[in-house]
């Protein structure tokens, strides 16, 4: 999942806020998703030059655990480790969530419930396409940025 260090000014930032979105998300029903994506548009206000980087050290804490839990849904497929598979579905299913990797993170959800009820219909084929999406998402994520022309 994301982590930010609990000594770090982010952290405390991050926190209030999600606290705010997450009883609200009690309160007014909004779905995870909504949340995370509000999250992030907070963040963005809150730096809206970038000087602070706030969303850029989101993503990039997030793409380095997206790499890390790519590499061990690796060995869990060959390993047959329903255990390991669960625990990457279930990390990478809120954390693609909160940058908006949303179909990453529906994958994720599918292949947690179907791995703890140990189900293994159709198994293979999804965790295929949860690989080709974490690695899809990781390039979109990694990619330097184009610039754009502004407008004269």
């Amino acid at each position: 999942s994301v982590r930010l260090k609990p000594s770090s000014p982010l952290f405390a930032v991050v926190a209030q806020e999600y606290a705010t979105l997450a009883g609200a998300e009690r309160r007014d029903a909004i779905a995870p998703a909504d949340s995370a994506a509000l999250l992030m548009a907070r963040l963005a206000e809150l730096d809206p030059k970038g000087q602070a980087g706030l969303v850029t050290r989101v993503i990039s804490t997030y793409t380095q655990s997206l790499a890390r839990l790519l590499a061990e849904l690796a060995r869990a497929r060959g390993g047959n480790d329903f255990e390991a598979l669960r625990h990457v579905a279930h990390t990478l299913k809120s954390s693609s969530a909160s940058v908006g990797a949303l179909q990453l993170s529906r994958l994720c959800a599918d292949i947690e419930r179907k791995v703890t009820d140990r189900r293994t219909d159709d198994l293979d084929a999804q965790l295929e396409a949860m690989a080709r999406e974490g690695d899809r998402v990781l390039a979109a994520l990694t990619r330097p940025a184009v610039a754009t022309p502004h407008p004269a």
